[in-house]
């Protein structure tokens, strides 16, 4: 791996990826080039059949700052901000439509559209240490699309108290409001996400894949759709040798042989 790019990529032999944002003494504010290696990196592997999971992590001493507000001011225009914020929509919008589940692993700060990006990985695991906020406001600019990912992971009060004060909030309160599933100290951060791949990986990928599409088209559907559509895709996946192949082996009570 290069340390000169944005976002480094590292693969083990089970099909775990992990990005790395690159820009530690930048804390990894998303610059309009880590937006775009951000993006590239993960059109790759939304058509990558090896992997099976994603881990996305930060160099340095945070996992990332949010936007780069020096960037941002460089030629203020509307168009500009249209154009940047549209970017990193579709970027965030990306780790949701990839077929295998996204775990941020979180150390040092959060904030901003960096919180935005824990809250859109599909699971986080934080260091105790950890701090999260989305602070814009405390600039002038409330966090509107960060706001998208928090009201879709968050109690809706517990939302918008962090948006209207943009105050931090530790990591064992971010996992009791849901922005993350685990807390673990520092030293065991990454046995902690391993912890958590190890049961993933464990699993077919076809069944994962059908799965995570169903769980967040369903979130956006009434709940009639919701069942229709769970009901088809639960049909489906049944009819996959996986799944047979599972559902057999519980009745033979003997461990699934998937290929």
């Amino acid at each position: 791996m290069n340390t000169g790019e944005l976002v480094l990529r590292g693969q083990d032999a089970r099909g775990v990826v992990t990005l790395t944002l690159n820009r530690p003494m930048a804390f990894n504010a998303l610059s309009e080039g880590m937006l775009d290696a951000l993006q590239a990196a993960l059109d790759k592997l939304a058509s990558d059949t090896t992997v099976r999971a994603v881990v996305i992590a930060g160099a340095g001493k945070a996992f990332c700052a949010g936007h780069d507000l020096k960037e941002m001011r460089a030629a203020p225009s509307l168009g500009y901000y249209q154009r940047l914020f549209a970017q990193c929509g579709r970027m965030m919008l990306a780790i949701q439509q990839l077929p295998v589940p996204v775990i941020a692993r979180v150390h040092g700060i959060a904030t901003a559209a960096g919180c935005q990006l824990v809250a859109m990985c599909d699971l986080a695991v934080a260091a105790r240490d950890a701090r999260f906020a989305v602070s814009g406001v405390n600039f002038g600019l409330f966090c509107s699309t960060p706001s998208v990912a928090l009201s879709r992971n968050l109690a809706r009060k517990a939302a918008f108290e962090m948006l209207v004060t943009g105050a931090f909030i530790g990591a064992e309160e971010a996992q009791a409001k849901g922005l993350v599933n685990r807390v673990a100290d520092p030293e065991r951060l990454d046995a902690e996400v391993e912890a958590l791949l190890a049961q993933i990986v464990a699993k077919p990928r076809v069944a994962l894949a059908m799965g995570k599409q169903l769980f967040y088209r369903q979130l956006e559907e009434g709940i009639e759709a919701a069942y229709a559509d769970a009901e088809a895709t639960m049909a489906c996946n049944m009819m996959e040798p996986s799944a047979l192949e599972g559902v057999q082996a519980f009745i033979d009570k003997r461990p699934p042989a998937w290929k």
